[in-house]
């Protein structure tokens, strides 16, 4: 699952943070986990992770021996925003970078 599209117009390494987020929205995501999806250096990491909670797009939950990052509910996108027809091709494009 994609953020929504109003939130695809950012950085890349926000994007690909805030897609990876949406995709574990229930369990959230700790810091080395988000490293792993994303796969950009940690200063860069960093430094998207800095922008998107000041812009209130990510939820940082301390709790227990964890740390986790959930995206705010207003990324997800709604059920009828969900594209059942995105092929792999798609999916690929709008991932990797060209």
């Amino acid at each position: 699952m994609r953020a929504k599209q109003e939130y695809r117009n950012r950085p890349s390494t926000e994007v690909e943070v805030l897609d990876a987020l949406v995709n574990r929205n229930d369990d959230g995501m700790t810091v080395f986990e988000l490293r792993a999806a994303v796969a950009v250096d940690i200063d860069d990491l960093e430094a998207a992770l800095a922008t998107l909670k000041d812009d209130d797009l990510i939820v940082v939950e301390a709790g227990g021996s964890r740390t986790v990052i959930k995206p705010d509910p207003c990324v997800i996108p709604d059920e009828d925003e969900l594209d059942p027809d995105e092929s792999l091709a798609d999916w690929l494009r709008d991932r990797l970078p060209f």
